[in-house]
This record gives C-alpha cells, structure tokens and sequence, in this order.
C-alpha cells in the first residue's frame, strides 16, 4: 500500500506490521534535499522553554518547521524525522499529549521517523532534539 504526499511516494511494506504515526519508507520525489539541524526546545534567547518532554517537543517541532519554512519547505516536504529523547520510558508515558503536538506542527503527515534513547544532549536541560530531512519536490 503506496500514498502520495508533496509528490512524495509514502511506502508501506506488506510484510510488516503496520506502521502507526511513522511510515516504512518514503520515495522522494526529484527536488531540493534540505537537512535541517538538530533542534530542541531552545527559545530565541537561547535557553530551554520547558520543563516536559510535551512542552519541550511543542517548541522543538516549532523550531524544526521555522527552520524547514525559512528553507523555503513545509511540513509535507519531510521525509525523514529523528526523534532523540534522554528518557524513553517517559516520551512514552507522554504519547497522548504528543500526538495532539506532532498534529499541530506536522498535520498528520507521518515521514520515516524513529526514536532513540541518548544519554544526554549538548544542553543538559534538553530532553529531545529532532532532526530531519525534507524533499521540496520539483514542480
């Protein structure tokens, strides 16, 4: 099963188990490959804005579409999204308040995503960093 999204070809592998809220694989259309920085919940003043993974996941996915945006992308542009997180249990303890956050700054497009559990960020009080690719698609 294949969607399109910004010209992108969103691919589910039959053989696995459905993907929820992260797709299997994405072909991306020809375009402009945008490698956005890692961003976490850093305000303009440099600090950290909040104290929750939700909180801090609100700013930093702010931070990821500003900066997508500023490239000339959109949210639907995305092909690629690591999620870094210093508490895994945690991020997972907070998925209902997420889900409503990652709708609000990325629709209910779902690129290749993954999560990984780091020890620290460069900022101690960090508690993600989200880095991702984007295709702005020719045409």
């Amino acid at each position: 099963m294949d969607g399109q999204v910004s010209g992108h070809r969103i691919v589910v592998a039959p053989e696995l188990a459905e993907p929820v809220g992260f797709a299997h694989a994405v072909v991306a259309a020809p375009g402009r490959t945008v490698y956005l920085g890692g961003q976490t919940a850093q305000g303009r003043d440099g600090e950290i804005v909040g104290e929750t993974i939700a909180e801090q996941f609100d700013v930093a996915a702010g931070n990821v579409t500003a900066a997508l945006r500023a490239a000339g992308g959109q949210p639907g542009d995305l092909v690629s999204l690591l999620f870094y997180v210093t508490d895994v249990p945690a991020y997972r303890a907070a998925l209902r308040e997420l889900a409503p956050l990652y709708r609000k700054h990325f629709g209910r497009h779902y690129p290749a995503i993954a999560l990984l559990g780091v020890a620290e960020l460069f900022d101690p009080a960090a508690k993600l960093e989200l880095v991702g690719t984007a295709v702005i698609a020719d045409g």
